[in-house]
């Protein structure tokens, strides 16, 4: 089992940097709004509070973008649940709220996860560059599995719309679906802009960096639909850990497939790497579970994807793919 390299050390810690600044922003933000709600005072966009919370979730998400520039997608994904532990953290700390012994179990099974992720993590990722992402396009994998995703997002999409099946599983399937698009999208934009940093070649010269760009905005903007409707029909605690499995498979399986992330690794390394999304997984459902349940309207706004946290117009603020 080899070390990993300098730049993918990079590349987690600025994921992991990134969630932390998130868990503190939803924090922040879920404070803001407990006190204007008891105050009864001016809306919660008012305070500074809760703008220093937007600003802190604007970086976070910023880092998350980043690090996809120097670590492989099937890593910086699962991290998530990184920021799920720290808003447990901070809101018992400093929020005052509850401990359960799910959380804690959760959190320790999330933690043991993340070793695993890191440790079993992919050690081959090419540099992600415009000739290597329209070979990627092109390639019988991508377009085998390209087609098997278009056919079951139609099936789905007339299912939902023709059917009137309006089943949580079927819309969070969308959503990972779209997720694929958006995860090789990102990390095919944030790649060739730190190739472009580094000065090796220059790469927002070539067409397919704004191809994929649109690809990342129009697959985030189709996203935030389907999980605003998603949160209309259903609960939050429903949601958080289903989406981020979902989101998580989906990263991984773009990884695999798209950037050959996996590609030279034995058996153990794939068997290890499940284990820990599965422990990832059960610490996130074990977190969200029983939960104080709350409905929400209109939660999503175009700078949450992906990782996708909510901020409601009242109430605590949830993060759907993190908690």
């Amino acid at each position: 089992m080899g070390f990993l390299g300098p730049v993918y050390i990079v590349g987690i810690c600025i994921a992991v940097c990134g969630n932390f600044l998130i868990s503190i922003s939803l924090n922040i933000q879920k404070y803001t709004h407990v006190r204007q709600s008891q105050r009864e005072t001016k809306p919660y966009y008012t305070s500074r509070l809760w703008w220093c919370g937007i600003l802190l979730m604007g970086l976070g998400e910023l880092g998350n973008f980043a690090a996809y520039g120097f670590a492989p997608a099937s890593l910086i994904a699962p991290l998530g649940c990184v920021s799920v532990i720290m808003s447990v953290v901070i809101s018992v700390v400093f929020l005052k709220e509850t401990l359960r012994a799910s959380d804690i179990l959760g959190g320790a099974l999330a933690l043991t996860g993340t070793y695993f992720l890191v440790t079993f993590a992919p050690r081959s990722s090419p540099h992600v560059t415009a000739n290597m992402v329209e070979r990627s396009l092109v390639s019988w994998t991508f377009l085998i599995y390209f087609m098997f995703e278009l056919i079951l997002f139609a099936i789905l999409m007339y299912l939902y719309k023709c059917r009137n099946m309006k089943h949580i599983v079927i819309m969070m399937i969308l959503v990972a679906l779209l997720a694929s698009g958006t995860v090789i999208s990102v990390k095919a934009v944030s790649g060739m802009i730190t190739e472009t940093i580094r000065g090796s070649h220059l790469q927002l010269t070539y067409p397919i960096f704004y191809i994929m760009f649109i690809i990342m905005v129009t697959s985030c903007a189709f996203q935030i639909k389907f999980l605003n409707q998603a949160m209309k029909m259903f609960d939050a605690t429903e949601i958080v850990p289903i989406n981020y499995v979902f989101f998580t498979a989906s990263a991984v399986v773009a990884g695999i497939l798209f950037y050959e992330e996996f590609y030279g690794l034995s058996l153990i390394y794939y068997i290890m790497f499940a284990i820990g999304c599965l422990l990832a997984f059960t610490g996130v459902f074990l977190i969200a579970r029983a939960r104080p349940r709350i409905k929400m309207d209109r939660v999503f706004s175009m700078g949450q994807i992906p990782g996708i946290p909510i901020t409601p117009d009242s109430g605590p603020a949830i993060k759907l793919s993190r908690v």
